[in-house]
């Protein structure tokens, strides 16, 4: 069983012809790849001098035609690969070069050059783009790789070699299939697992040793963080997940609890998404091979619609405005909480700013009162009187007769971050929701829509 393909080599910028097919002839020739270069083969021509004879008959050429080459292609390259073990290198060399010759029709210069750095025996035949009598060159016809296959797999067949067998489209791979990714998180929650399941460390300390010893750096602190090798920044482990925090981690090294492995939860995959507008595209251009997969793929969408709305027990129109408009209203009224705590954190923040400009700038205005507004005590001290100022300003303009304490502000201001961190995951649940019903109740209105203009279509026939 071989494979090939079929590849133009086009001249590097800024490089010569002669220089590119010297580096192109020398790579193939390797001497660690090809046994010494006992696995190279040729057509007239010398695997030692072959970029000077493939110059040559390009020189010729051109005296000989009075035309010089207008593309940049200075030779071909099959490259032939074989299933590994089932092919020696010698016969491989020896298939390689029964198909240059016969894919050449003995008109072009060659060489064969077989690899045996890989698991995979494979060659590399180079032929010259100009014929050896100099009068014309290498046409790269339509479907000339499919060619070269087809050759190959009937001199594979002659030589007692598998075939690949040709998949019906339907049957063949559409993509590279590659392990999921892991992530640095991910290896080290492993290795914490690994550390906490077999080698029991005696305490904390002894823990985090381990990670050491594995190549974690570790930063000690109220919080302790660990860095990998190739890592940017330190990981807290409270960050890790249920189970890898730092007080479930002594908790489990004091026995006291048991230890829970990481277990990586999958992305999340939105139920459905909006169908498209067929009608609206079609009037943009698009063509009738779009509208039929855009039938499809609405058909898709729409049941996964319906499940969507049978999982929720939503059996009406009516049902699922009402719910709708339940969501929305739910989904405004916690963000108009978060907007109001937010609101007044910033007004305490600048409160409290003021508060403190005024009573470390007081003794200053004081005596430049005392001074009778001197112009000199104020060049002397503009900074602090300016604040000073600034803060009497905004209390005026905020009503305030007698300032709240410091430490008031502080207390009313940590109550409203923590009621604005609680009332957060229900404000994303609430959007969520709302964008799901407005998708579902979207995608129906859609739906039947031109369910209705195909009926009226019909009729009107």
């Amino acid at each position: 069983m071989a494979a090939t393909r079929l590849i133009a080599l086009h001249k590097n910028k800024g490089k010569s012809v002669a220089a590119c097919l010297k580096s192109r002839t020398d790579y193939v020739q390797n001497p660690d790849k090809t046994q010494q270069g006992e696995l190279v083969s040729s057509y007239e021509c010398s695997p030692l001098t072959v970029d000077e004879e493939f110059m040559l008959s390009k020189r010729q050429y051109e005296l000989m035609t009075g035309r010089r080459q207008k593309n940049d292609v200075i030779a071909y390259q099959i490259r032939q690969s074989f299933k590994p073990g089932e092919i020696t290198a010698e016969e491989a060399n020896k298939v390689g070069y029964e198909l240059a010759m016969r894919f050449t029709k003995g008109k072009y210069a060659f060489i064969v050059a077989t690899h045996i750095d890989r698991e995979h025996i494979h060659n590399h035949i180079i032929y010259n783009s100009t014929a050896l009598d100099s009068t014309r060159k290498f046409r790269d016809f339509l479907l000339s790789g499919l060619a070269v296959q087809r050759l190959s797999d009937l001199i594979c067949l002659e030589h007692q070699l598998s075939v690949i067998e040709i998949k019906p489209y339907r049957e063949r791979q559409k993509r590279t299939l590659y392990p999921p990714r892991e992530s640095n998180r991910d290896k080290l929650c492993a290795v914490i697992d690994n550390i906490l399941l077999n080698e029991k460390p005696s305490d904390f300390e002894a823990f985090l040793q381990k990670l050491e010893q594995r190549g974690y750096e570790i930063k000690r602190g109220k919080h302790t963080s660990v860095k990998g090798t190739r890592q940017k920044r330190f990981v807290r482990f409270r960050t890790l997940g249920a189970g890898h925090s730092e007080d479930e981690i002594k908790a489990v090294i004091a026995g006291e609890a048991e230890h829970r492995p990481h277990q990586k939860q999958p992305p999340k995959e939105q139920p459905f998404h909006l169908l498209v507008d067929i009608q609206a595209k079609l009037s943009e251009g698009k063509s009738e091979g779009y509208a039929w997969w855009a039938k499809r793929y609405n058909l898709k969408e729409m049941s996964k619609t319906l499940i969507f709305l049978q999982e929720n027990k939503i059996g009406s129109i009516e049902e699922m405005q009402e719910r709708v408009n339940a969501a929305t209203a739910e989904y405004h009224e916690l963000g108009d909480s978060i907007k109001a705590a937010e609101q007044r954190m910033a007004e305490i923040a600048v409160l409290r700013a003021h508060i403190i400009n005024y009573a470390k700038t007081r003794p200053v205005y004081d005596a430049y009162r005392k001074a009778g507004y001197s112009k000199k005590f104020l060049e002397e001290h503009r900074e602090q009187i300016t604040l000073h100022k600034a803060a009497k300003a905004a209390f005026d303009e905020a009503g305030l007769k007698k300032l709240p304490k410091v430490k008031e502000l502080n207390t009313e201001y940590s109550t409203l971050l923590s009621q604005k961190k609680a009332t957060y995951p229900a404000y994303r649940k609430a959007r969520d929701e709302m964008q799901e019903l407005m998708k579902a109740q979207k995608n129906v209105e859609m739906f039947f829509a031109e369910e209705k203009a195909t009926e009226e279509k019909v009729q009107t026939r």
